[in-house]
């Protein structure tokens, strides 16, 4: 509360109103025999516990006014590159360069590479470098531009670009420049606690760091993208600031609605599906309190029980993207893959946890089924922001025999699991139309007005990518 109501830009209604009532909060929450800290933190505690805004706000100026000079010195790495990018800041934003960057320089991927092929085709004019770590640039398409991070090219289109586009955040020394355009477009629809909501959870608390380096990188955004109303209200929580919401759907599930059947069976041929084979997507979420990756479950015997004709299709959550899990058999692990939509569209069902890829999958309109056997520890160490037992996409399993079961009766497709998987996708699924990048480049990188953009197509009125044929055939 006390950094929020620091930086009243990420408030958006009355700033004195919410520092009374974040007074009221401190006054009630604050354990008996509380000491404040010393210094200027102590004070403004001591502010904030007497809801004198007044007073807060003079310190507040006071302290911005002598470190604001160096608050806006860059921090990469070196001597030479900190004298580089300072140079490179001196010189004018091209209006004509964009900058993309994907779960911290892991690749081409997501909704920046997208957009970034939206744009392409809608802004030409406008050229655009994507940013990745040295051993991913060979995932990186031909044609693509592509800049290499911590390279003194990559300083240089940070320093100049005028579009800056991510799923995550830049680096920490990045200059938020008057005139350029940050888009944040987020990596999924949120489950789980995400930005300052985190904070009353030690183990994910300790791994995200400080909370007050996160708000301002938050203040370097414009633009922040949703896919449903849910998460912009998530989003408004856990991330506040004066950036704009941009309810458009996510440009990286456009997929779902424009791949045809060709598509379909060119991807599951690509990674290795036998042909008249039920594809079971597996994707387990990260857990703060694992140390590595587990599958969580015996998936050559989830196959052998579920029906001789399934395989699975192993999809780790990207902070494992390295492969090797020791697939083979019925198993194919395709983390490494490069595109979780191409692994999406060639399975026929998933089974996830509490991944957001379910979300994303419920694009497709293809069964879902949750395997929840750890849900109440998840809940309790990582924080979730809806309980997603109370409306899931489909049916939920909690130990191997009920999931192999529901696959092995064929209730995962039954008229139940589409009745659960229709009211999920009316909640989550209303902007995901094909259309999104088409409106994230119209409206950030063309600045056409709101009005002028492709309207949303109905729910009812979409034709998701198919299913494989050998699926539809079976049912």
């Amino acid at each position: 509360m006390q950094k929020t109501a620091a930086h009243p830009r990420r408030l958006r209604s009355d700033r004195r109103a919410f520092f009374r009532r974040a007074g009221r909060l401190y006054r009630r929450h604050r354990p008996a025999g509380y000491r404040p800290p010393g210094g200027s933190l102590g004070v403004q505690h001591r502010l904030l516990a007497s809801g004198c805004y007044t007073a807060f706000a003079a310190l507040r100026g006071a302290r911005r006014a002598v470190t604001g000079a160096t608050a806006l010195l860059p921090r990469p790495r070196g001597l030479r590159t900190r004298l580089w990018y300072r140079a490179q800041l001196r010189r004018p934003l091209d209006p004509h360069l964009a900058v993309y960057c994907a779960y911290w320089g892991r690749g081409y991927a997501c909704n920046p590479a997208a957009i970034h092929a939206k744009a392409r085709e809608l802004a030409p004019h406008i050229r655009s470098v994507f940013l990745v770590e040295a051993e991913h640039a060979h995932t990186v398409p031909d044609g693509v531009e592509y800049a290499v991070v911590g390279s003194r090219r990559y300083w240089e289109v940070l320093a100049r670009a005028t579009y800056l586009v991510n799923n995550a955040n830049f680096a920490e020394g990045v200059v938020k420049r008057p005139g350029s355009v940050h888009l944040q477009t987020q990596h999924g629809t949120p489950l789980k606690t995400m930005g300052v909501d985190q904070s009353v959870y030690p183990v994910v608390a300790a791994a995200t760091g400080s909370f007050t380096r996160l708000l301002g990188r938050v203040d370097r955004w414009d633009y922040n993208l949703s896919a449903n109303p849910h998460s912009t209200r998530v989003w408004e929580r856990a991330f506040p600031g004066s950036y704009e919401h941009l309810e458009y759907g996510y440009p990286r599930n456009d997929v779902y609605c424009t791949a045809g059947a060709g598509d379909v069976a060119r991807i599951r041929a690509e990674l290795g599906v036998p042909e008249g084979a039920r594809a079971v997507l597996y994707a387990p979420t990260h857990r703060d309190h694992h140390t590595g990756f587990e599958t969580g479950l015996d998936l050559e015997a989830f196959c052998e029980a579920a029906g001789d004709d399934v395989v699975v299709l192993l999809r780790a959550h990207y902070f494992y993207d390295r492969g090797g899990r020791g697939g083979g058999g019925r198993v194919i692990d395709v983390t490494a893959h490069r595109s979780s939509e191409d692994v999406c569209l060639a399975a026929d069902a998933l089974v996830t946890d509490y991944s957001s890829i379910m979300f994303d999958y419920a694009n497709l309109d293809r069964p879902i089924v949750v395997y929840a056997d750890d849900w109440d520890v998840y809940r309790e160490t990582r924080g979730v922001c809806f309980d997603l037992m109370d409306g899931p996409p489909g049916p939920v399993a909690r130990t191997p025999d009920e999931l192999a079961r529901v696959f092995r009766d064929g209730s995962y497709a039954d008229a139940e699991s589409d009745a659960l998987r229709a009211r999920f996708r009316e909640r989550f699924c209303p902007f995901d139309d094909g259309r999104a990048a088409e409106r994230v480049v119209r409206r950030v990188l063309l600045d056409e007005p709101p009005e002028a953009l492709p309207p949303v197509i109905p729910l009812a009125e979409r034709v998701p990518a198919p299913a494989a044929a050998a699926t539809l055939v079976r049912s």
